[in-house]
C-alpha cells in the first residue's frame, strides 16, 4: 500500500476523532460561550480524561459568572476532585456576596471539605436561628437548678445565634452552646439567695449567662438568651434535711443498740461473777464439818460447845424463817 494512502487513512481517523469530540462537547462550549465564560473544547475534553464532569464545571462557572463572581475553572475542578460540593460552595459565595459577608473561595471550600454545610452557615449568618435549651431531642424539657433556699426551679431558654464564618472551621458546634448555656443557668439559679429573686427577675439569668462569654471558641456568636419559661419544682432543701434527720436517727438508734448490747453483756458478766462467788461460798461451807471434826480430835472443841453452836444455828434459822413470813402477816 502506497504511503500516501496510509497518511490519508491516519488523517481521516484523526479528523473523525476530532469531529466526534467536537460534536460531543459542542453544546457545552456554546452554552459556556453564550453565558460569557468561554471554555475551550480541549479543556472540556481534558476534564473528561481527569474524571471530572464537564457539565458540572460549566454550570458552576455560569452560576458564579452571572452572580458577578470570578471563580476559575481550575479552582472548581480541584474542589470537585477533592470530594467537595461545588454547587453548595458557589451558592454560599453568591449568598455571602449579596449579604456583604467577606467569604473567599478557599475559605468556603475548606468549610465544605471539613464537613460543614457552608451554605447553611451563610444563611444562618444572615438570618440568625433560635436554639432551644435544653434540646428537645435530649429527652429533657427543662434545665433544673436549686437556689440557696433549697427550692428547685425548672427553666427553659431560647438562644439566638449567628454563624461566625471565621471560626466555622475548628469551632465548636451548637451542642457546646447548649451545654454552656445550661451550665450558666444552673450557676445563676444556684447563686441566687432565694428562688423568689429569680422568679421576679428572670432576665438576671440572661444577663449573667451572656456576661460569661459562652460563645468563645465556638462557630457561633450568641446574640441573645431569653428565658422562655420558669417553674417552681420540689423543695430539695427540705427533702435533704428530712433525709439527713432520718440518717441521724438511724445512727442514734444504732449507737443506743450498741450501748444496750454492752449493758446486757456487762450484766451477764456480773451474773457469772456472782455464780462464781457462790461456788466459792459453798466450797468454803463444805469445809466446816471437816474443821469441826478436826477440832474434836484435837480437843479444841467440846461436846457442849458443839451443842451450843447447833442451838445458835437453829435459832438463827428460825429467825430467818420468821423474818421471811413477817411481810405476809403485815398484809393480813
Amino acid at each position: 500500500m502506497p504511503p500516501e494512502f496510509i497518511l490519508i487513512g491516519i488523517l481521516l481517523v484523526i479528523s473523525f476523532t476530532v469531529f466526534v469530540v467536537v460534536m460531543r462537547y459542542l453544546n457545552l462550549w456554546i452554552q459556556a460561550f453564550a453565558s460569557g465564560v468561554p471554555i475551550g473544547i480541549p479543556t472540556l475534553f481534558m476534564m473528561q480524561l481527569r474524571k471530572v464532569s464537564p457539565k458540572v464545571i460549566v454550570n458552576a462557572r455560569i452560576m458564579s459568572a452571572k452572580a458577578g463572581l470570578d471563580i476559575s475553572t481550575n479552582h472548581l475542578e480541584a474542589h470537585l476532585l477533592a470530594g467537595g460540593n461545588i454547587f453548595n460552595v458557589v451558592q454560599a459565595l453568591i449568598a455571602a456576596d449579596k449579604a456583604n459577608i467577606a467569604l473567599k473561595f478557599s475559605q468556603a471550600a475548606a468549610i465544605d471539605l471539613a464537613g460543614r454545610d457552608v451554605l447553611e452557615a451563610v444563611k444562618t449568618s444572615v438570618n440568625p436561628k433560635v436554639i432551644d435549651c435544653p434540646k428537645r431531642e435530649a429527652g429533657r424539657d427543662t434545665v433544673d437548678a436549686v437556689a440557696k433556699d433549697g427550692i428547685q426551679l425548672k427553666a427553659k431558654a431560647r438562644v439566638t445565634v449567628r454563624t461566625n464564618i471565621e471560626r466555622l472551621v475548628g469551632g465548636a458546634t451548637e451542642d457546646t452552646i447548649i451545654a454552656r448555656v445550661g451550665e450558666g443557668i444552673v450557676t445563676s439559679i444556684g447563686s441566687a439567695k432565694s428562688h423568689k429573686e429569680v422568679l421576679e427577675n428572670p432576665d438576671l439569668i440572661s444577663k449573667n449567662v451572656l456576661s460569661r462569654g459562652l460563645d468563645t471558641g465556638t462557630a457561633y456568636e450568641i446574640l441573645s438568651i431569653d428565658i422562655a419559661d420558669i417553674d417552681v419544682g420540689a423543695n430539695i432543701g427540705a427533702k435533704l434535711q428530712e433525709e439527713q434527720a432520718q440518717a441521724d436517727m438511724r445512727i442514734a438508734q444504732a449507737k443506743a443498740e450498741e450501748r444496750r448490747a454492752m449493758a446486757v453483756a456487762a450484766e451477764q458478766e456480773s451474773l457469772a461473777h456472782v455464780q462464781q462467788m457462790r461456788a466459792k461460798v459453798i466450797e468454803a461451807e463444805a469445809k466446816i464439818p471437816l474443821a469441826i471434826a478436826s477440832a474434836f480430835e484435837k480437843g479444841n472443841l467440846g461436846i457442849m460447845d458443839y451443842y451450843n453452836m447447833k442451838n445458835i444455828i437453829a435459832d438463827t434459822d428460825m429467825r430467818r424463817s420468821i423474818a421471811k413470813e413477817e411481810p405476809k402477816d403485815k398484809k393480813k
